[in-house]
C-alpha cells in the first residue's frame, strides 16, 4: 500500500505509519495548517492481486469489489487491482499478503492447500449435503470464521485476516475429449483440478495435476492433461476450453461449495481507521450479492453460447457422482486423523444436519416447476 500526497510523492504504508506520530507532532506545533489538509485529502492506495488472468470474468468480479470499496470510502481508499503473476504467482497470494508484498488478495482457499490440507475445507471439502450458500453461511454463522482464524493465525502463524464471499455454483466435472458414461471411462485420464478434489479423483483412478487457471488450455494443447475442470462456463469459454474439448459435464461433488477468499494483511487491518476497515470487510458482503447476480446472468448466457457453438453439454453421470460420495467417505476417515480437520468436519456436519434438514423440508421441487413451464428443455 502507498499513501500519496501532492508535495512528497508516494509513501509506503509502513513508512507512513512510523512517521505518523512525527507528522502529527509537527502539525500541532506549527501554525501552518496547509500540509495536514493536503495529507487528509490524499487517498490511501492499497495493492490488491487476484489469482486470475486479466481476461477472466473473475477479474471483473474482483473489480466489482474495488468499485464498491472506493465508492463507500468517499475517495479515502484507492485499490490498485492486479491480475495473477503481476507481483506473485496465482498460488502464492497467501504468502504475498502475509509478508506484506501485497495488501489484499482475491483467490480461493484451495490454492494454498499445499501449505495445509485443512485449507480445502473452506471451499472444496467433503459434501455433506450443504449447497454453496449453506456452506458460506456456515462460515459466518456456524463457527467457520473462528476455525479459519485458528488455522491461519494460531496454527500457521500467517499474518492475514480472511473472509469469504460469492457462493459459487457447484463446479462442473469439466471438459473431456471423449464422452464419459461411468467411472471406468475416467480411469487413467490425466486431469486438472485443485485442493482435496485432487486427492479425491486420484483415489478414483484419475491422474491429477494441480494447475492455475491460466495454464490449463496450454497444458491440454501440449498433452500434459487430457481433461480438466476450472469453475464455470464463462471462465472456461474465455480460456478457450471449447477449442480443445467438446464434451462438457456439469454438476459434480468434487468441488460443490466453493467461495471467493478475500485475504487482508493483518497489520494493515489493525492499523486502519475503524470505518475504513469496516468498509473493506463489509465490502466483501456487499459484492457477494452482486457477484451472485452477475455470475448467474453471465454463466447461463455463456453456457448457451457454448451449446450453440457445438459443445455437447451433459449432466455428470450418476455412476460417477455416487462414486465420488463413496470416495469422500473413505477420504474422511484418513483426513480425520488430523485433530483440527476432524474439528472442522464435525462443525460442518453439525451445521449441515440441522440447516439442510430445514432447507430440504421447506424447498419445493423447482425442477418440477421448471419442466412444467419449459417442457423438454432439460433433455440435453
Amino acid at each position: 500500500m502507498t499513501k500519496t500526497n501532492e508535495t512528497a510523492g508516494p509513501v509506503s504504508r509502513r513508512s507512513f505509519l512510523r512517521r505518523g506520530g512525527a507528522v502529527a507532532g509537527g502539525a500541532a506545533a506549527s501554525t501552518l495548517l496547509a500540509a495536514p489538509a493536503v495529507l487528509a485529502q490524499s487517498p490511501m492506495v492499497l495493492k490488491m492481486q487476484t489469482s486470475w488472468p486479466a481476461s477472466d470474468i473473475w477479474q471483473t468480479m474482483a473489480q466489482q469489489y474495488v468499485d464498491r470499496v472506493e465508492a463507500m470510502s468517499g475517495g479515502r481508499l484507492k485499490i490498485d487491482l492486479l491480475p495473477a503473476g503481476a507481483v506473485v504467482g496465482a498460488f502464492q497470494v497467501m504468502d504475498g499478503v502475509s509478508d506484506g508484498v501485497i495488501d489484499i488478495a482475491h483467490s480461493v482457499a484451495a490454492y494454498w492447500y499445499g501449505k495445509n490440507k485443512a485449507a480445502s475445507l473452506f471451499g472444496t471439502g467433503p459434501v455433506f449435503g450443504g449447497d454453496p450458500t449453506n456452506m458460506l453461511s456456515w462460515f459466518y454463522q456456524g463457527g467457520g470464521q473462528d476455525l479459519y482464524r485458528e488455522l491461519t493465525q494460531d496454527s500457521m502463524g500467517l499474518n492475514v485476516i480472511g473472509m469469504f464471499g460469492f457462493p459459487m455454483p457447484a463446479q462442473p466435472f469439466g471438459w473431456f475429449k471423449n464422452p464419459i458414461n461411468g467411472v471406468d471411462d475416467i480411469k487413467g485420464i490425466k486431469y486438472r483440478t485443485v485442493g482435496l478434489a485432487a486427492d479425491l479423483l486420484q483415489s478414483m483412478g484419475m491422474s491429477v495435476a494441480q494447475l492455475p487457471g491460466g495454464e490449463i488450455v496450454p497444458a491440454m494443447e501440449r498433452g500434459v492433461i487430457d481433461a480438466f475442470e476450472f469453475n464455470n462456463p464463462s471462465s472456461d469459454m474465455r480460456f478457450g476450453a471449447q477449442d480443445v474439448a467438446k464434451n462438457y459435464y456439469l454438476g459434480s461433488y468434487h468441488q460443490a461449495s466453493e467461495a471467493f477468499e478475500f485475504l487482508f494483511n493483518r497489520d494493515l487491518m489493525e492499523t486502519l481507521d475503524p470505518d475504513l476497515r469496516a468498509i473493506l470487510e463489509h465490502g466483501v458482503e456487499a459484492v457477494s450479492t452482486y457477484n451472485t447476480a452477475f455470475a448467474l446472468d453471465n454463466y447461463s448466457s455463456d453456457l448457451q453460447k457454448l451449446r450453440d457453438g457445438g459443445v455437447t453439454v451433459r449432466k455428470t453421470p450418476q455412476d460417477i457422482l455416487s462414486a465420488q460420495l463413496d470416495a469422500w467417505s473413505e477420504m474422511i476417515t484418513t483426513l480425520e486423523q488430523d485433530p483440527f480437520i476432524k474439528k472442522v468436519l464435525d462443525s460442518q456436519r453439525d451445521w449441515v444436519k440441522r440447516t439442510v434438514f430445514y432447507e430440504l423440508m421447506d424447498k419445493p421441487d423447482y425442477t418440477l416447476a421448471y419442466e412444467h413451464f419449459f417442457p423438454g428443455e432439460l433433455k440435453l
